[in-house]
């Protein structure tokens, strides 16, 4: 009891430690200034931009990297793996210590033995290695340029950072040359929406910039500076123009009125036009709408939920449109109420509608849930059958190519090996 209250005394302040480093704690919190606090803003500011370019000015540039993939060429390692150059730790250290200060972090025992691929000689590959720094460098580059648009300069952009980082990169991806400026507006509104939808779960309006060099969507962008970049390879990718008009094409497709905005009836008509009405009621009870009809922003997160169904943030978007007890799962309520709108389609088509309690019962064997009654989000995520759940309670396409999934397997392999025969 003594030891409680001194203890307890000495937290209240009844009495002093004498240990005089509690007089001494270093500074930890530093407030951000305030927005009438102009001077201040400018320093930290002015501040910012020289710690960025002193960092920018420590990475290595073309001529070191020359220099390095000619010490590095210059000391490899017989024998050589088919057209593969090699290097032992030995000469290793040497290039490391010949390649200047620049280098030396690349040049360690963990980043060799991280390179180390069963090799019998205990060698690494130069290509390889070379192709590791070529990365880091390139990382550090890009976090150095996208921290220039970070004005807080708390490690994240807000939406207006990164489409101003997008806007002024266009002029440098050759793939985009042919865009007309009136539309670099709804490019950067396209991509940057990817972005958020996928790096912003929270919609909290602000994305961390390690989550961006994380990710592989800056990778897609860049990537379009490549030139020569296949039809194949621009058609698939998010940020390449085709893409970009592809998608603002539709949306102006589906406009009729020409208004600029969409109705629950125009957007009806998207993709193959077999969405059901109570999904359709589900996106504009919930999303931004304006005076019940939906902007092109809207829109854009709609689209990149519905042709990425597998991955968890469109999962977690459609789920929340699925969950509409606002329960945090799906029971079989939730199932029959959305599976009611597909029956009925099919009426309308002439078909036989399924009954509800076998899809229900297939819907659950396939997402196999912790609790037997009850789907969460988390359970269609770890069943990886969430595309295919969604499609059917949502689609009434989606719902037939599930039901007939035995039949267009059977038609592809014939095809298949009628193409063979030939």
């Amino acid at each position: 009891m003594e030891l409680f209250t001194k203890y307890y005394m000495e937290w209240k302040g009844g009495k002093k430690s004498d240990n005089i480093s509690y007089a001494n704690i270093p500074r930890f919190y530093y407030r951000l200034p305030a927005e009438d606090e102009v001077l201040l803003q400018k320093l930290r500011e002015e501040s910012r931009a020289v710690f960025l370019q002193r960092k920018s000015r420590e990475l290595l540039d073309n001529e070191e990297l020359q220099n390095l993939w000619f010490l590095l060429d210059k000391h490899q390692t017989s024998p050589m793996i088919g057209e593969e150059a090699m290097i032992n730790y030995e000469n290793f250290l040497k290039v490391g210590e010949k390649a200047g200060p620049k280098c030396k972090q690349f040049f360690t025992a963990k980043i060799f033995a991280k390179l180390l691929h069963n090799d019998p000689y205990g060698r690494i590959s130069i290509m390889q290695f070379f192709n590791y720094v070529m990365r880091k460098v390139w990382l550090h580059q890009t976090r150095i340029g996208l921290s220039l648009y970070d004005v807080a300069g708390q490690g994240y952009l807000r939406e207006s950072d990164l489409e101003n980082y997008i806007l002024e990169l266009i002029p440098t991806l050759p793939q985009l040359d042919g865009l007309e400026k009136s539309f670099y507006s709804f490019y950067v509104c396209t991509a940057v929406r990817k972005f958020f939808f996928f790096l912003d779960p929270l919609r909290t309006g602000k994305i961390k910039i390690q989550d961006i060099l994380a990710c592989s969507f800056l990778d897609d962008l860049l990537e379009l500076r490549d030139e020569e970049l296949s039809k194949e390879s621009q058609e698939t990718n998010w940020f390449s123009a085709p893409s970009a008009l592809r998608v603002y094409g539709q949306y102006l497709n589906l406009d009729k009125d020409h208004n600029g905005m969409l109705s629950k009836e125009e957007l009806s008509r998207y993709g193959t036009g077999t969405l059901t009405n109570i999904f359709l009621d589900r996106v504009f009870q919930e999303c931004l709408t304006y005076d019940g009809e939906m902007d092109y922003k809207t829109y854009l997160d709609f689209v990149l939920a519905l042709e990425n169904r597998k991955e968890p943030a469109a999962l977690q978007y459609i789920f929340k449109l699925l969950d509409i007890e606002n329960k945090g799962h799906l029971n079989v309520f939730s199932l029959n109420y959305f599976f009611r709108a597909i029956q009925e389609q099919m009426k309308i088509h002439g078909q036989e509608p399924v009954s509800f309690q076998d899809v229900k019962d297939e819907i659950f064997d396939m997402v196999k849930p912790k609790d037997p009654y009850k789907i969460s989000l988390q359970d269609l995520i770890n069943s990886s059958q969430g595309d295919t759940v969604t499609s059917i309670l949502i689609d009434l396409n989606g719902f037939w190519t599930y039901e007939n999934r035995e039949v267009l397997v059977a038609s592809d392999n014939d095809s298949t090996a009628d193409v063979d025969d030939t």
